[in-house]
């Protein structure tokens, strides 16, 4: 693996340098977090943790929950309101946790239930909220209850929990329908007594059957599991498919090879035969008396790919009350695009009374610092499979583009989740050798896709060090020498807590201390006279963001600047650059 991640080293005179914003603006602004406020989540920072990534306590090269309860107070210091923890449930890791084994237990490679509680524990004391991943579309094929399923046979009530049938054919030899996977091939694998079982991602991942009353009690209790252990909210893994048809016969697709939100253009909207179909809103209204049972009420928020109009009904108030905005991380770097999806997205939540959700990076997609920098033609797949070099991208170019994204995103009324290390600048590890991938995509695609390894790789916290702090000994996925220069320590420095001036992890800090003083109100102005490549929006609690999307340097509107991405240069924005200014 070649080393070609190579920021440049922060200073106060670097290009990279925020202004720093004076002591009056950043008085100390808590937001309340408690049960005074059961809205607290409508304009809060959400910090994503890949806990096999973030931090390993036992030096087995796996993170788990005591190397997070250690690092908690690097979230308290940035500044974020909550962390959402992505699957620590017992896995065989066929995809990444994301096959649960016990949905009510965790893995003991990852720590033990008393560890989870001292996780939240910790987290509660350093006012930070808990919200944790959910699967409800599927378990491992190693669930107690899809053994039984095995065991039990044809027609029988243990299969009836997931979605078995017979296959087509004189021998029932070719699967039930045509669906496809997510990670590529077919959406059926046989067993062995003939039957066919549904796996919507990989075989080693069964589809739940939501018609089945025992699958619904059963995850009545999990909510209720984690809420009595002091969780705040839940993240709902594959919301848009846990309803499907399955009605006989069941339905092809057809010619259509077309899938996710893709394919949902095929049919009238809650058709599809497994993805958002209207069905499953029924099965939110029920979470959604439970969540609201406590004090505060628990909050949730979907993972759904599916179009803006159709997301807004999973995050109506009387079901999960929000819903992952996917349109923005999928736009390209330009203004009037960024601008539409910025509009619509606020339409789409205020439709539902819920606030926007905004997120740049997660577990699953190519490091914006990284993603950002490619054309808006550009196959991410392909570009994975050059190792990064077709075509080659400029890190330093990346990081500051990604910075000036980040305080774009910051400023937008609503939620912002933010994925581990972006604070960093972390680019993503395009050239991982193809003997160390994990991620179930690139052997079931028969080595067509490289699959998320690169957005994966565990965080650096030192500059030296086997795996650079992350644990004692080496890292479940190799990281580049590179990573050195991007640790915390590199940009918090040795002993000097209030961070290296000019770093992007310094930059987050005083972006989201800033953010609580100013973030009020959920709308906004847009400047309709801003130059050509900038987008330039007022908020109503008074203050305006602009950010320069063009090649060259544009004036700045009157106002005291607050923050910026970049020095100015006689009063002008740099291109890639964002700025907070007072009205």
């Amino acid at each position: 693996m070649t080393d070609r991640i190579n920021p440049p080293a922060p200073s106060a005179s670097a290009s990279t340098a925020p202004v720093t914003p004076g002591t009056d603006v950043l008085s100390d602004a808590a937001p309340d977090l408690s049960s005074r406020n059961p809205d607290w989540w409508r304009q809060a920072v959400v910090y994503q943790v890949y806990p096999r990534s973030f931090a390993d306590a036992d030096g087995d090269g796996l993170g788990d929950l005591c190397g997070i309860t250690r690092r908690l107070t690097h979230l308290a210091a940035l500044g974020v309101d909550a962390l959402w923890l992505s699957p620590f449930y017992p896995s065989e890791l066929a995809d990444g946790g994301y096959d649960v084994a016990d949905p009510r237990d965790v893995d003991p490679r990852l720590g033990t239930l008393d560890d989870f509680g001292a996780l939240v524990a910790e987290a509660h004391r350093l006012g930070l909220k808990v919200i944790v991943d959910i699967v409800p579309n599927h378990t491992s094929h190693q669930h107690v209850w899809f053994q039984e399923a095995l065991r039990a046979g044809p027609g029988s009530a243990a299969r009836e929990r997931y979605v078995f049938r017979d296959g087509r054919g004189p021998r029932g030899e070719h699967p039930p329908t045509d669906w496809q996977s997510v990670f590529g091939g077919s959406a059926w694998r046989r067993v062995s007594d003939g039957q066919w079982y549904l796996h919507l991602f990989a075989a080693e991942q069964p589809d739940l059957n939501w018609a089945n009353e025992d699958v619904r009690a059963d995850f009545r209790t999990t909510l209720r599991f984690w809420a009595d252990r002091g969780v705040d909210g839940f993240r709902v893994d594959v919301a848009h498919a846990l309803a499907k048809d399955l009605s006989e016969p069941l339905r092809d697709l057809g010619a259509s090879e077309l899938s996710g939100e893709a394919a949902l253009t095929e049919f009238p909207p809650g058709t599809h035969p497994f993805y958002d179909r209207d069905e499953v809103h029924e099965i939110y209204r029920d979470w959604r008396k439970i969540l609201d049972a406590y004090s505060p009420p628990r909050t949730a928020v979907a993972e759904a790919w599916v179009p803006g109009a159709r997301r807004a009904l999973y995050a109506r108030r009387d079901e999960l009350g929000q819903a992952f905005n996917f349109e923005y991380l999928q736009a390209p770097w330009d203004a009037e695009a960024l601008r539409q999806v910025i509009t619509d997205s606020l339409a789409t939540a205020r439709a539902a009374g819920a606030s926007a959700t905004w997120v740049l990076s997660n577990h699953d997609v190519v490091r914006h610092a990284s993603r950002l920098m490619l054309p808006p033609d550009t196959d991410d797949n392909a570009w994975l499979l050059s190792g990064g070099r077709a075509p080659a991208v400029d890190t330093a170019a990346g990081l500051r583009r990604a910075r000036a994204a980040a305080l774009l995103m910051l400023a937008l009324p609503g939620s912002a989740y933010l994925y581990q290390g972006e604070e960093l600048g972390l680019p993503e590890v395009a050239d991982l050798p193809t003997e160390v991938l994990q991620d179930p995509v690139w052997e079931q695609t028969g080595h067509l896709r490289k699959g998320r390894d690169g957005c994966r790789v565990p965080l650096p916290w030192t500059t030296t060090g086997p795996s650079y702090g992350f644990g004692a000994g080496g890292a479940w996925l190799p990281q580049p020498p590179g990573f050195a220069a991007y640790a915390v320590e590199a940009q918090d420095g040795v002993e000097a807590r209030e961070g290296v001036p000019g770093s992007t992890l310094e930059l987050y800090r005083t972006a989201l201390r800033l953010r609580r003083k100013l973030q009020q109100g959920e709308t906004l102005t847009w400047e309709e006279d801003a130059p050509a490549g900038v987008l330039q929006f007022d908020r109503t609690d008074g203050w305006r963001c602009v950010t320069n999307l063009s090649t060259a340097p544009v004036p700045l509107p009157p106002g005291e600047v607050l923050l910026a991405g970049a020095p100015l240069t006689d009063g002008r924005l740099a291109p890639d650059t964002t700025a907070w200014l007072s009205r």
